[in-house]
């Protein structure tokens, strides 16, 4: 079994058909692009990547088609899971071709074991709410799914975040029953991240002792405004994309990577040593 693995995260893609500007502001498809360049770079390669939701901006078949014609150009393996912006039945048929997915079921759960750390996904999407939910046929396939493999390393994915963020408009559609999902996580030490979107933002928080790890969108940022009742904005921020390093017997480190050309490496060091 390898040592070390890699897990890049996406999140948040919201792509318009026909390559049309969301809110008529931001180019999410020239910006998936852009990131999936950006992970195709990446050395060493990254084992998998997850995208923690919102792939679409509506939920519409050619939308979908917009996103598979992208990441038919990722040359790692990818896996995905839905949120408020996209629709279950679309996001099936638009991914019938790949395995990690359910083919029969209410919701598009998927357990991955194919790697050192266990990958799973929980669709904690409700049909016509933006907010979040684990009801309980979700936590009952979730506490059978951590029992499955009980001493394996396990990083947990869902789309609305459960945590307070502090931005008003967000914490209104964020996970609910908290508590529910934080009484699997006392049973199931082998967690040992939770990932997550929905904020786009960079938040690290906790659940039931389990480090929570919000990641930022590939293109627009919801504003970090934490006034009572704030607008619902957004602001044009770097996009960005989450890595979390996996080694065996030192646990997980999780690593914000602006997604972008730099200018860079330059080194610290020359022949005389720390240079002045």
């Amino acid at each position: 079994m390898k040592t070390t693995f890699l897990l890049a995260q996406i999140s948040d893609l919201h792509i318009k058909a026909s390559g049309l500007l969301s809110y008529n502001k931001v180019d999410t498809l020239s910006a998936l692009k852009a990131a999936v360049a950006h992970l195709n770079a990446l050395r060493p390669a990254p084992n998998a990547v997850v995208i923690t939701g919102d792939l679409t901006d509506f939920g519409r078949a050619n939308e979908y088609q917009q996103v598979r014609n992208v990441l038919n150009s990722l040359t790692l393996p990818w896996f995905a899971i839905p949120g408020n912006h996209d629709d279950r039945t679309a996001f099936r048929d638009a991914f019938s071709d790949c395995s990690w997915l359910p083919t029969q079921g209410e919701f598009l759960n998927w357990a991955i074991d194919d790697f050192p750390i266990r990958l799973i996904g929980l669709d904690s999407t409700v049909p016509g709410h933006a907010w979040g939910d684990i009801c309980e046929a979700r936590a009952e396939w979730l506490r059978d799914t951590l029992a499955e493999q009980p001493h394996k390393p396990t990083v947990l994915m869902l789309h609305h975040h459960p945590f307070i963020s502090g931005i008003d408009h967000m914490d209104r559609q964020n996970l609910k029953n908290q508590a529910r999902m934080a009484a699997i996580l006392a049973d199931a030490p082998q967690v040992k991240r939770i990932l997550c979107g929905h904020v786009h933002r960079f938040i690290v928080s906790q659940l039931a002792g389990v480090v929570v790890c919000s990641a930022p969108g590939t293109s627009h940022q919801v504003a970090p405004d934490f006034a009572p009742d704030g607008p619902a904005n957004f602001v044009l921020e770097p996009s960005g994309m989450l890595l979390h390093r996996w080694q065996m017997h030192r646990g997980l480190a999780t690593h914000y990577l602006p997604i972008g050309q730099f200018d860079g490496p330059w080194p610290f060091y020359d022949k005389n040593g720390l240079i002045d």
